[in-house]
């Protein structure tokens, strides 16, 4: 298990953007970091994820106007989430395993050993 630490949660109006923070250290030489998101009432569903490997996943839902990535020389990484829609409120939680992502870690969150405690993003319309 790592320590992950999210911040830029908040709140902005529909079509506008919002920039996540993960803060995290790991030993390992494979990974896969992600983010999962939580709406009121509903399932947590994966957004994101990030490979060692380099390769990238988007949920459909997020393709196309979020974008994960590593920040430059550190191991933190940020999702960017452009043209933001009030569906798009939730917790959001940024998340690390210690094995290369596949496909089953955006589908499944019991592949992530590693969870931040969330932050909380409110998009209105």
């Amino acid at each position: 298990h790592v320590e992950l630490v999210e911040s830029g949660g908040g709140s902005a109006e529909g079509v506008g953007s919002l920039r996540l923070s993960c803060d995290v250290s790991y030993p390992y030489p494979n990974w896969c970091l992600g983010w999962f998101r939580q709406a009121q009432d509903k399932e947590r569903e994966g957004v994101a994820t990030l490979s060692s490997t380099g390769t990238i996943s988007y949920a459909p839902s997020v393709k196309g106007r979020f974008t994960i990535a590593q920040d430059n020389g550190k191991k933190s990484f940020h999702l960017q989430m452009n043209a933001l829609k009030p569906e798009d409120s939730a917790v959001y939680y940024c998340v690390f395993d210690s094995e290369r992502c596949r496909p089953a870690h955006l589908d499944d969150h019991n592949y992530m050993d590693s969870w931040g405690k969330g932050t909380l993003v409110t998009i209105s319309s």
